[in-house]
């Protein structure tokens, strides 16, 4: 089986909606495990949480 080559990511070059979870994710303390090991180790608790908290930043944004 061979390893699946691991996209760098470019903290530069993402979308509006990208750089909220990833500002979400660092302030969750998970960044650092998302950048080395992907999204794909994160528990379902946790994408849920960044999605939850993603959900809400948007209704408040479009509150405004």
């Amino acid at each position: 089986m061979t390893a699946k080559k691991e996209k760098k990511i470019n903290l530069d070059e993402l979308t509006k909606e990208e750089k909220v979870k990833y500002e979400i994710a660092e302030e969750l303390g998970l960044l650092d495990r998302v950048l080395t090991q992907g999204w794909k180790s994160l528990s379902s608790k946790e994408t849920g949480r960044i999605g939850g908290l993603m959900n809400k930043r948007r209704q408040e944004k479009d509150r405004q």
